[in-house]
């Protein structure tokens, strides 16, 4: 089956979503690639060169949570929206804790961690760069 990878797009703070994010998943970066090592690098400003073209951290089996600065300099555009979730399926309650502990870190808690009708222990945040994300451990069935 093939993997899916979010990619993410931040209007300049790319590298400071990605540092919390290692902070709450651990690991350490596959790639961080920055705007002055493209071929475009030369007509872009100081500013922007320093800026991440592609930066990824691996996550638990085999996913990959990837993103880039979307430069208005280079004609990128970036709306906010509610239009996508991030679900994190963990493998213990306590591990569910600990991330949603850590994504709640300065974000907006939209469904505190609860156990579920369909037999889950699972909440709702939005973090502090607006991104939302499910947190979901699903009890062993007996």
């Amino acid at each position: 089956m093939a993997a899916i990878n979010p990619y993410l797009n931040f209007l300049g703070n790319t590298e400071e979503a990605f540092n919390f994010y290692k902070s709450v998943f651990g690991g350490e970066f596959l790639a961080v690639q920055r705007f002055k090592d493209t071929p475009e690098g030369d007509k872009l400003s100081a500013e922007d060169n320093e800026k991440l073209m592609h930066i990824a951290l691996p996550i638990g089996n085999g996913n990959v949570l990837m993103g880039t600065d979307a430069l208005e300099s280079m004609g990128h555009t970036l709306t906010f929206g509610n239009n996508f979730s991030l679900s994190i399926s963990a493998d213990s309650k306590e591990e569910a804790d600990k991330i949603f502990n850590g994504l709640s870190e300065g974000g907006d808690v939209e469904l505190p961690l609860q156990d579920m009708f369909w037999g889950a222990y699972f909440g709702m945040v939005n973090d502090k760069f607006g991104v939302k994300w499910m947190v979901n451990y699903d009890y062993p069935k007996n």
